[in-house]
């Protein structure tokens, strides 16, 4: 269960989300305007933000870049705006998804559902036995020695060393590292855990990433 916020001026729009967020479990709090949203947030947190654009009032656009200094909750975008540039513009200010109007319920609480599942960033450095990650240099250290790692590769070992012992299945790692929906089996996550492997096996006897069979994989000793 997660605490959302919903700024929708549209009253059956809001309701509808309301609804639907309420029967999977989550706890709704509906704002119709940027500056009713903005009064909400000065009294409660949330762990995220459905937000539209077209609002009374405080634009959607205005408001984006004042939530994202007053929360760390990702913030998904409502818009029946469709151009492309809109999109990369909104992203690069700070949301974390963008939907087109009109959208599908349950394509929404799928988004939802994936910005809720992924971990709480870590601090920009971290470390595990011999292994220390820097996220300012992008670098994974490795004995003391620096590897070059991919982008999607750091990404992997950046969330099994922000969180040792916890197992992670392939959904949860390639919906991190690649940012998109898991659709299915495939052989994508496993291809860049052995690149991983081989590349810290370069630097040291052990092997860290532990697979753990039918579940996932796991980053311990």
């Amino acid at each position: 269960m997660a605490t959302i916020l919903i700024v929708e001026d549209d009253l059956y729009i809001n309701n509808l989300m309301n609804e639907a967020l309420t029967i999977e479990g989550h706890r709704c709090t509906q704002a119709f305007s940027g500056t009713e949203a903005l009064l909400l947030l000065e009294k409660s947190s949330f762990q995220l933000i459905i937000l539209d654009l077209m609002l009374p009032g405080r634009r959607g656009e205005e408001l984006l870049p004042i939530l994202t200094t007053q929360t760390s909750a990702p913030i998904i975008i409502l818009s029946a705006i469709e151009d492309l540039s809109s999109k990369v513009n909104l992203l690069t200010m700070g949301a974390a998804d963008y939907m087109t109007k009109p959208f599908d319920i349950q394509e929404l609480i799928a988004r939802i559902n994936v910005q809720l599942r992924v971990p709480q960033p870590m601090t920009n450095t971290a470390s595990f036995e011999s292994l220390y990650i820097d996220k300012d240099r992008n670098s994974l250290v490795v004995s003391g020695t620096p590897i070059l790692l991919t982008n999607q590769e750091f990404k992997i070992i950046e969330l099994l060393i922000g969180h040792p012992s916890k197992i992670f299945t392939k959904q949860e790692i390639y919906e991190y590292a690649w940012n998109e929906f898991y659709i299915g089996e495939n052989k994508t996550v496993n291809v860049h855990i052995s690149n991983i492997r081989k590349k810290i096996k370069e630097q040291t006897d052990e092997t860290w990433i532990k697979t753990v069979w039918g579940v996932g994989f796991v980053l311990k000793n």
